[in-house]
């Protein structure tokens, strides 16, 4: 291989975490990170992307399969292995259904571990090179608009691999100078190594057929999006929802489409969909906080940001979430799910369920 693989494994077990370490590592030359509960690995996933993740069913706090879903959100691609010393075929079926990638049974022989670990690490390394092709567009009326509303969504987006684009129509010069608010855009992007492309279409005066659906048009052209979020029709700000039309138009071809919410949002703004960002809420308040003119509006402020976050996430999963209204969403049947059958068909196998 041209470069080592690198695994988690969450084991609370200190002997079968060192059983593991020394298999994976000693024997497949793996570089192995361990860690002996659940909150300890979600921490590391928010710092670094692993080939695979082996995990333990059994723990205090959270069990490895309620793991399983927290890392499918905010590791997605990322292949899990779930461990139990309770074989079953419901543990199985469960396995199954919160989307393992392989089942195996305690205790697990050395040759078994390293050569299904190993498939599962050259998958997760295949799934990361394909994933870094992809190309997420945010489109936002003014600077700061996009970091506001999906911040912490591109942030997850660019530590998945992904490349990101902000595209934003205007300087923003009714809400100050549009020099500092280019210069403050450039430096928000670039927490996050996102492309900037701002335009100077008049602010508070924008309108779709006036060039705003050709700027998006040829900037999905450059590009080529797979994912693209933008504006709610449900804002009161004009120029919200001329981007908003002028990107249903431009966008037409590109698979995923979702609407964020602004601070100028109306209460018909009904989000059906809550993005987990555990982990990137900080990186968010840093490109926020690159937008040094805007910090006297309340909207700002860190603790609402995180307030904010906090309020979506009961909705969904995870600590905070960033709400956004899904247009279309489109995906393709990838690895992952072909490979959660093979999970449980292996523990049949060896429960001799199937032949």
């Amino acid at each position: 291989m041209d470069e080592q693989y690198e695994v988690l494994v969450v084991e609370d077990d200190v002997d079968t975490a060192q059983y593991v370490r020394t298999v994976l590592g000693r024997r497949g030359g793996m570089a192995v990170t361990v860690v002996h509960d659940p909150s300890s690995a979600l921490e590391q996933v928010a710092q670094h992307r692993f080939d695979a993740v082996v995990t333990d069913i059994q723990m205090p706090g959270m069990s490895g399969l309620e793991l399983l879903v927290e890392l499918r959100s905010r590791a997605p691609g990322v292949p899990v292995a779930v461990m139990t010393a309770f074989a079953s075929v419901d543990y199985a079926v469960e396995a199954l259904r919160r989307d393992a990638d392989e089942f195996l049974v305690k205790p697990v022989a050395a040759s078994t571990l390293l050569e299904r670990v190993t498939a599962l690490a050259a998958e997760g390394r295949r799934r990361a090179t394909a994933s870094s092709g992809g190309v997420v567009l945010a489109v936002g009326a003014h600077p700061d608009d996009v970091e506001i509303g999906v911040g912490a969504t591109l942030a997850s987006h660019r530590a998945a691999g992904d490349t990101v684009v902000v595209l934003t129509m205007s300087g923003g010069a009714v809400g100050g100078d549009a020099d500092v608010r280019r210069r403050e855009a450039l430096a928000a992007s670039a927490v996050i190594g996102a492309r900037l492309f701002l335009h100077d279409f008049p602010d508070t005066r924008m309108a779709p057929a006036e060039g705003l659906i050709r700027v998006v048009e040829e900037t999905v052209a450059d590009v080529r999006p797979t994912v693209c979020y933008t504006h709610s029709r449900h804002d009161r700000h004009q120029d919200h929802r001329a981007v908003h039309e002028a990107v249903m138009v431009a966008t037409r071809r590109v698979a995923s489409l979702a609407c964020f919410q602004s601070p100028s949002a109306t209460v018909e703004f009904r989000p059906d969909r809550f993005v987990p960002v555990d982990g990137f809420v900080e990186t968010k308040l840093q490109m926020l906080a690159a937008f040094a003119s805007q910090a006297h509006r309340d909207y700002m402020e860190p603790d609402l940001v995180r307030a904010t976050a906090r309020y979506w996430s009961r909705f969904g999963t995870g600590t905070y979430a960033e709400p956004l209204e899904t247009v279309r969403a489109a995906a393709a049947l990838g690895a992952g799910e072909r490979a959660a059958g093979a999970a449980v068909l292996h523990a049949a196998r060896d429960e001799g369920v199937v032949a």
